[in-house]
């Protein structure tokens, strides 16, 4: 397949609304988990108010599945995009998490998706499989003008409270991001690394837009100080799921991710914003 320059122009428009002109941030919010999640998550029963949530406090990309898609269509177009997944998490084998493709780019220029979206598990049995599927969706989007969101992740995105992901670290980031890049990907989401230096390397050796990734659901101090270390890395915006569907206020926490990217706040000042909107209850309880 031979990409039609004229469809180029495509991925460009597509990308322009990824990527937000105003602040050069894109505020990506994932619920895909359903199709991640080996146990079913606090937040996802409601997932059109969720996605509500999230936009009003700022997401401009949604990261769904098809069913989502179909749900929650009146959301997208107006201030949303759709990145599409093409990717599901089968059950554990010996050899750890597999990664299974659902979909294709075909699919979703039918859903009129803005992006689709690629889980990339490196280190496993099925590797060869995984580079594989991630070349040829790099190729078809190169062809059909669609941008292609590579998640440069940790093999098993549910292992341990903290996200850091036990033994495979900064050298296994650094790989699958590049590897990423090279294939293809116009986005690349990435683990938090563990500190702003580490962070920047796989920024640079990406030389592509870097989303960071939420994680496991972690203390809002923690996270908001974690993102404005990311975005003093280069990162232009986060893909954050858990950490917002699951918590008390959705719209509140989304607003201060947004505030780090979009209007350079600090972790603090963005908490402090985000406190001062929360009821007093559910203050004290956060």
């Amino acid at each position: 397949m031979t990409p039609d320059t004229s469809i180029s122009t495509g991925k460009r428009i597509r990308m322009s609304r990824l990527i937000k002109e105003h602040s050069s941030a894109c505020m990506v919010f994932a619920i895909d988990h359903g199709m991640t999640s080996p146990v079913f998550l606090r937040g996802l029963e409601r997932t059109d108010d969720r996605i509500a949530d999230a936009v009003a406090g700022g997401a401009n990309v949604i990261m769904a599945g098809r069913g989502v898609a179909a749900q929650c269509a009146p959301r997208f177009g107006r201030g949303a995009s759709l990145a599409l997944m093409l990717t599901a998490s089968a059950a554990k084998s010996s050899g750890g998490p597999v990664v299974t493709r659902i979909g294709g780019v075909d699919e979703a220029l039918r859903l009129a998706a803005d992006a689709v979206v690629v889980y990339v598990a490196l280190e496993g049995d099925r590797e060869g499989t995984m580079i594989s599927f991630l070349s040829e969706v790099g190729e078809a989007c190169a062809v059909h003008g669609m941008p292609l969101i590579a998640e440069a992740e940790y093999p098993d995105a549910y292992s341990g409270a903290d996200g850091s992901g036990g033994d495979w670290g900064v050298d296994y980031l650094l790989r699958n991001a590049r590897l990423c890049a090279e294939l293809g990907a116009d986005i690349i989401k990435v683990n938090w690394s563990g500190d702003a230096s580490s962070f920047e390397r796989i920024v640079v050796a990406c030389d592509r837009p870097v989303v960071v990734a939420g994680g496991p659901v972690v203390p809002v101090d923690e996270l908001l100080g974690r993102m404005e270390l990311a975005r003093s890395a280069g990162a232009i915006g986060c893909s954050v799921g858990r950490n917002v569907f699951e918590h008390e206020t959705p719209q509140l926490l989304m607003r201060a991710l947004s505030r780090i990217f979009e209007d350079g706040q600090s972790g603090k000042d963005a908490r402090d914003e985000l406190m001062d909107g929360m009821p007093k209850a559910r203050r004290r309880a956060t």
